[in-house]
């Protein structure tokens, strides 16, 4: 007996509502069979991980900081996605925005003005944009693949980012750690509440997640980005550019990715240093997929995918495991979201050694 995939007719309406549900179930149940494994109580495990980081006030503002940027660059990354364009290195876009954000605080600390924090949040947009444009002037003016150079260049702005604080920007009074000076009060972007540390990028997120959704659903331009990523061909006959859509789409995506780096940086750490991000470009890859590229869904999948941080920091402490388990659920998360999709257009048939189908799953 073999198994095959039969595409259906028409994609199936049921799983469309719950292949993100299912995805979430097999998540926790392999989560809770892997706890097993690691020889912890699966129940307590899951309970630490996923519903103690939620009864206390200053771990919701933690979730809130660490949903902001994953929620700014998933619904830039759903608009690549959408359009038939493969963005793979929004960490790197991240990390040029905070770099390019924070040439002021760094450069000019002297510069006490209200000017400056607006500054540093537009200049972080246009360097995210920028290293965005990389790819995708290579890939309209030389046909390379997008996926792999903007993968390859998250290695560069790392390093890159690296060499800074290491050397050039490096805080002379730092004690010889690789950081840059702290931000001066005026380069730190304000808390929401006073309550806790959660600052404006979830603000941001959630105005950009909204103008996006608009966009996708009562605009030109939404239009015509799903019109091309479901057909160049057919996109060319309503007179739409798929070069240009190249163009639209990832620097978007960067400028919002951007925009997520210097709200990391001047909300959250205060100063650059080697390291910035968990990984939020990544995961962000997620949090698109989980959300089914819907501005809107992002929200919603943007605070699970930051309850996976925050729960394993929490259960690191409290049943001692160790942080890679976050990434194993993570990738779990992502294995299953992908794989469930595959029943919205295909159906599971059962193979007989003989061709028979004894058996066949029609939902």
């Amino acid at each position: 007996m073999r198994i095959e995939l039969e595409r259906r007719a028409s994609a199936s309406g049921l799983f469309s509502i719950v292949s993100p549900l299912l995805a979430l179930f097999l998540t926790l149940a392999f989560g809770a069979l892997m706890f097993w494994m690691l020889g912890k109580d699966p129940l307590s495990a899951l309970y630490s991980f996923f519903i103690d980081p939620l009864l206390e006030v200053w771990s919701l503002h933690e979730l809130a900081i660490k949903a902001g940027p994953l929620i700014l660059i998933a619904v830039g990354l759903s608009v690549c996605y959408r359009s038939n364009n493969w963005n793979i290195g929004a960490e790197g876009q991240f990390t040029i925005g905070a770099i390019t954000g924070s040439i002021l605080p760094v450069l000019m600390p002297q510069w006490h003005s209200p000017l400056v924090l607006p500054l540093m949040l537009v200049m972080g947009a246009i360097g995210g944009a920028l290293f965005a444009a990389i790819p995708a002037l290579l890939k309209t003016r030389f046909n390379t693949n997008e996926i792999l150079v903007s993968l390859m260049l998250v290695y560069i702005a790392q390093f890159f980012l690296d060499w800074l604080v290491r050397g050039p920007w490096r805080d002379p009074k730092g004690f010889n750690f690789p950081r840059t000076l702290s931000f001066s009060p005026e380069a730190v972007l304000p808390e929401l509440l006073e309550s806790g540390r959660a600052h404006w990028s979830i603000v941001f997120a959630i105005v950009a997640a909204v103008g996006v959704w608009f966009m996708m659903r009562f605009m030109l331009k939404g239009f015509e980005v799903s019109v091309l990523g479901r057909s160049e061909r057919a996109g060319r006959f309503a007179g739409f550019s798929a070069r240009r859509m190249v163009w639209f789409s990832l620097m978007l995506s960067g400028a919002l990715a951007g925009l997520a780096g210097i709200s990391e940086v001047s909300g959250s750490i205060g100063h650059l240093q080697p390291s910035i991000s968990p990984g939020y470009g990544f995961t962000a890859i997620i949090v698109a997929f989980l959300g089914r590229l819907n501005p809107l869904g992002i929200i919603a999948s943007g605070f699970v995918l930051a309850l996976t941080y925050l729960g394993g920091e929490a259960a690191q402490l409290s049943i001692g495991i160790s942080e890679k388990v976050t990434r194993v659920f993570q990738g779990l998360l992502l294995f299953f979201v992908l794989s469930c999709d595959t029943l919205i257009l295909y159906r599971v048939r059962f193979i007989s050694g003989r061709g028979r189908v004894p058996s066949e799953a029609r939902s």
